[in-house]
């Protein structure tokens, strides 16, 4: 397959610099155009993407903050990463699981302890996990990946695993969609050829189109959900971002699924990385550009936040496009029973227990929600899509999203945290529009007061 179809890196500069000549008329007509929230083209996300001025870029943020809660309203979907391995023959240089890296205490949990850590992260009430770990094929093969799954599954009240794992072959997929993940997750770091090879200098990661490509494979496999992203700071992050919107793009025009999700991580410190400073520092308000224009340009797909950024950015950041975050994340081996330091693979700046952040995201108007009913129900890939694209998806989301929040209340919350959440519940009752179903919710809320667990739409 030539991989250069599918990133083109000429087009992406010249989009770019076409984009620089767009008038304010131009740039306005753009933010307009996408209120429609039908998207936009990558011609248009590169215009955005050179938005310096003040006044066009609070267009661009209340554009951005529009369009998050027509398609998905004010809901946060929340979850919490598993490292099971630290363990890995990249030497990624950004990374502090790489090779070269000696000071790294190593590790690979075994099976009773992974479940060990599920156990521990549901006990604060959560009930998504995603799966990460290194990539050494002696250590975290198809088979750990699997056997993870299965344990938590048949051991932890965990309802949905997505999985943050290396390229696979499209067998090895196959393996990985009959233990029931939800979501595959891969990240290609940077879309530019000459930075990727800089910064993966050997290993199996190495290989950029064998990278580029694990998502079709996947798909080969029967796994239709997938998240993507790049590591932001790598490299100029207007060519990153409409580098992840044409694979994006790509995607969606190939097999009518576009991503399920895209993350936003910025680079960040990591003990024993291979590099000295953040090569292209993102400030805070082009942090906030990059995720509006992801808003406006795929409306339909969830944006990631995790625990990366400070608290106080996080809290706004939840306004603007966002749509999951993580809490009280780990990421070490073994984290959440016991937390080594010198075990992670990069500092973490938001260091709130899951409790804590659940009264933020009230206190700031927002529904937590611990929903995987559209995974159990078949609502994945390009049904989903149909939804999400026509602005449907919320007619599922918010009584799933009142159920669980209201099971997390009942079984978890401090008193504090379930006085802000019973009083968020009342109101978000409201929102639903369907006589019917607004009844059948207020019904099983009941039921999870009495006790009973896992009730969706």
């Amino acid at each position: 397959m030539n991989t250069y179809n599918i990133i083109n890196e000429e087009k992406i500069n010249d989009y770019l610099e076409a984009g620089k000549k767009a008038s304010k008329e131009e740039v306005l007509a753009i933010i307009e155009k996408s209120r429609d929230c039908y998207g936009l083209n990558l011609e248009e996300a590169a215009v955005l993407l050179q938005i310096e001025e003040e006044s066009l870029l609070e267009s661009l943020f209340d554009t951005a903050r529009f369009i998050k809660n027509k398609i998905y309203g004010n809901r946060i979907v929340i979850f919490a990463p598993l490292y099971t391995s630290n363990e890995c023959t990249n030497n990624c240089l950004y990374c502090g699981f790489r090779s070269a890296n000696k000071e790294l205490h190593r590790r690979t949990l075994s099976k009773k302890e992974i479940v060990a850590e599920a156990k521990a992260i549901e006990r604060t009430g959560h009930k998504r996990i995603l799966l990460v770990c290194g990539e050494d094929p002696k250590k975290t093969h198809i088979d750990h990946i699997t056997d993870a799954v299965a344990a938590i599954y048949q051991h932890v009240d965990i309802r949905r695993i997505n999985v943050n794992a290396a390229p696979m072959s499209v067998e090895d997929f196959k393996k990985l969609k009959k233990a029931g993940i939800g979501t595959f997750q891969i990240f290609q770091e940077t879309y530019h050829r000459e930075t990727y090879k800089k910064m993966h200098p050997v290993g199996l990661k190495a290989d950029y189109d064998y990278r580029l490509t694990a998502i079709e494979r996947a798909f080969e496999a029967g796994i239709d959900d997938f998240g993507i992203g790049a590591l932001l700071g790598l490299y100029d992050y207007k060519f990153d971002v409409l580098g992840t919107l044409m694979h994006s793009k790509y995607m969606d025009d190939k097999y009518n699924v576009g991503p399920h999700t895209i993350s936003v991580p910025r680079l960040r410190p990591a003990l024993g990385s291979g590099l000295n400073k953040t090569p292209y520092p993102i400030s805070d308000i082009e942090f906030k550009k990059i995720i509006s224009v992801y808003r406006l340009t795929v409306p339909y797909t969830g944006i990631i936040l995790s625990t990366r950024e400070a608290p106080a950015l996080r809290d706004e950041l939840l306004s603007l496009g966002v749509s999951q975050i993580s809490a009280g994340s780990k990421t070490n081996p073994g984290g959440y029973e016991e937390d080594d330091r010198e075990a992670t693979q990069f500092e973490t700046s938001d260091e709130r227990s899951l409790d804590e952040m659940l009264q933020v995201v009230c206190e700031q108007g927002h529904l937590p929600s611990f929903c995987t009913a559209c995974y159990r129900a078949n609502r994945t890939g390009e049904a989903f899509m149909e939804l999400a694209k026509d602005a449907h998806i919320h007619e599922f989301c918010q009584p799933n999203a009142i159920l669980t929040f209201k099971e997390n209340l009942v079984q978890f919350a401090s008193p504090k945290t379930k006085e802000k959440g019973e009083k968020m519940i009342k109101k978000e009752l409201e929102k639903i529009e369907d006589e019917k179903v607004k009844a059948e919710t207020i019904n099983r809320l009941a039921r999870i007061e009495a006790g009973e667990k896992d009730l969706y739409f």
